[in-house]
């Protein structure tokens, strides 16, 4: 048995993990990486970056619907050819692979392929291969969440990991879980043509946890799939395909696709023989600060995380983790304020402080901006949604914002600097917004908000629009 030591080990050379050894070899030339899997990000292959393909190609295709009304003919004679969408889809994705995979390969013999398990405090097996580390960095990533009692349906269920392989999709495709990916996909699909039914056992899509914006997008999308909310998804095989069942309702479907989050692949590391304590979970007490396994010499990052399973995340901690897997002491660094981006249409975002801790709080006022009759966003088609932001009724400190919005990925990243940087709603308010643009209906929200705040600047001069009508949510489509 062949036995290797190293200052630093890392498991797992996804997008955490690249960056987490970019930090590390700032340091030290003694380290290895250890993957078992395809080369090559989550987000690349299977993730972020094939979704937002297909995402553009269907919006694309949507748009259609505009062309009539702007004078433009013959959008009703357009057609989608599935295989030839996929094709595309495949060739981008893999043009975002082969931008990572020479990098890795680069590594040579620091990078050792087959998978990990701890076979005792400081020490991992790859296949036969024992390695010893003073540190561990495990960036192993996560894999999407299939119920056992589902797996014998075979190939009449789809995931992340197989639906981008497809020559062609289904016809009927059912959509077990609406959260950011079932969402993302489900409106994707049904606009490029597929019979789509969307399950969830929560009464609204997206995650969302406001209950205005919630109850708008559930709206909006209701009027482009059925959607069955409210109770568990039940799946039996049927000679035609694959029957869904929820509460009172029932359909077949050709295919099912599952999209119940995923689960962080630490459960595969055996970390109780390393002496790790696991919670009822099996995961371990991970300092967000300083991303160590508490009490270990081991520190996590990105989807093994199990908590922020978005990229930019997956880089700060790996930055964090790598940085401080090399440090004499691990040094505690704050994080960002948290949001997050479904990219639908209208734009799903959630940033900073969420609705559920707000909403009982006396201390918080809201402000509110319907986009149904935003004037930027009526020239564009995409007059839909609702933007409402959170802030502080004594000052006007903003804590968070919800919105399904046009543009909404563009507001949300306006909207996290600033929570960031300690902003009032009165500091955004002395910045300029041009006409026509869709950030005025961010401008629209934070008079809305500044009038109900008790500390006003004086003088406070209102420069805004004429006041909006009441709100709607809808608009065109």
């Amino acid at each position: 048995m062949t036995m290797k030591k190293v200052q630093v080990a890392v498991v797992g050379i996804g997008s955490a993990g690249l960056y987490a050894l970019g930090q590390i070899r700032k340091s030290t030339k003694d380290f290895l990486v250890i993957d078992d899997g395809p080369l090559g990000t989550t987000c690349a292959r299977v993730g972020c970056m094939p979704s937002k393909v297909l995402i553009q190609v269907a919006e694309d295709y949507h748009r259609r619907a505009v062309l009539k009304r702007e004078g433009i003919a013959g959008g009703d004679e357009l057609r989608v050819d599935s295989k030839a969408v996929l094709d595309h889809v495949r060739k981008l994705r893999d043009g975002f692979v082969g931008a990572i995979v020479p990098n890795i390969e680069a590594l040579g013999n620091r990078l050792v392929r087959g998978s990990a398990r701890f076979v005792g405090k400081n020490v991992i097996d790859v296949d036969g291969t024992r390695i010893e580390a003073e540190r561990f960095v495990l960036a192993v990533g996560s894999r999407p969440v299939v119920p056992a009692a589902w797996q014998d349906l075979g190939n009449k269920i789809m995931t992340t990991d197989t639906l981008f392989e497809k020559a062609y999709w289904p016809r009927r495709i059912g959509v077990i879980g609406l959260g950011v990916i079932g969402l993302e996909l489900g409106q994707a699909l049904a606009r490029l043509g597929a019979e789509v039914i969307g399950v969830d056992v929560l009464n609204t899509v997206g995650g969302i946890s406001d209950p205005v914006v919630g109850s708008c997008m559930t709206a909006l999308i209701a009027e482009e799939f059925p959607l069955w909310l409210g109770f568990p998804a039940e799946l039996t095989a049927a000679d035609d395909g694959v029957r869904i069942r929820a509460g009172e309702r029932e359909s077949t479907v050709d295919q099912v696709l599952v999209s119940l989050g995923r689960r962080s692949n630490l459960d595969r590391l055996d970390l109780s023989a390393a002496g790790i304590t696991l919670d009822k979970r099996g995961m371990p007490a991970i300092n967000p600060e300083t991303m160590q396994i508490v009490g270990h010499p081991m520190f996590v990052a990105g989807d093994a995380t199990g908590d922020r399973p978005v990229l930019h995340e997956a880089a700060d901690e790996g930055r964090i983790a790598g940085y401080n897997a090399v440090a004499g002491v691990p040094v505690r660094i704050q994080r960002k304020p948290r949001f997050g981006i479904t990219f639908t249409d209208p734009t799903v975002a959630v940033v900073g402080e969420d609705w559920t801790t707000l909403a009982d709080r006396s201390d918080v006022v809201i402000g509110s901006r319907d986009f149904s009759s935003q004037s930027r966003a009526v020239a564009m088609g995409r007059n839909r949604g609702m933007l409402r932001l959170y802030g502080q009724k004594a000052d006007g400190l903003l804590l968070g914002a919800a919105m399904a919005a046009p543009g909404g990925e563009h507001l949300a990243h306006l909207l996290a600097w600033a929570i960031q940087d300690g902003k009032t709603v009165f500091h955004l308010l002395r910045n300029g917004f041009y006409h026509p643009v869709l950030e005025e209906g961010l401008q629209n929200a934070l008079y809305d908000m500044a009038r109900q705040v008790d500390r006003r600047p004086q003088p406070f001069v209102e420069l805004a629009p004429t006041p909006q009508p009441d709100a709607t949510c809808e608009g065109t489509s």
